[in-house]
């Protein structure tokens, strides 16, 4: 019995740290890739990739449906993917197109709703 008493006291001296993630209202990522390749276009599925493929991450996720309305009013693009459950927007069309796009999501989203913003990078 005395065995099986040290056991049980073994595990309640460990510590436990349980980590969670809560989003809040954030642009986690916000990128230009200008001119893929495209095999990297034909991998993504994206029929209509025109020169510019442009990604965001955004939480919370449903948002992701806010920034392709906010897209495809701003420029000349097309929708290549929107996932509401993961955040995930892909954009295509001509570089300058994708870039107006972005720059008009991260205005909306970080300008006016509050969402704390990311650089938009460029590749």
């Amino acid at each position: 019995m005395e065995e099986k008493q040290n056991v049980v006291n073994e595990f309640h001296d460990k510590a436990r740290i349980v980590q969670e993630f809560v989003p809040g209202k954030q642009v986690t990522l916000a990128h230009v890739i200008a001119s893929p390749v495209e095999q990297l276009s034909v991998k993504l599925g994206l029929v209509e990739s025109r020169g510019a493929i442009g990604i965001f991450t955004i939480t919370p996720s449903e948002a992701a449906m806010i920034a392709a309305d906010v897209a495809s009013k701003a420029a000349d693009i097309s929708i290549g993917f929107v996932d509401r459950f993961n955040g995930a927007l892909v954009i295509t069309g001509d570089v300058a197109a994708v870039e107006a796009a972005l720059h008009d999501v991260m205005d909306t989203l970080c300008g006016k709703m509050g969402f704390t913003p990311t650089p938009i990078t460029k590749t």
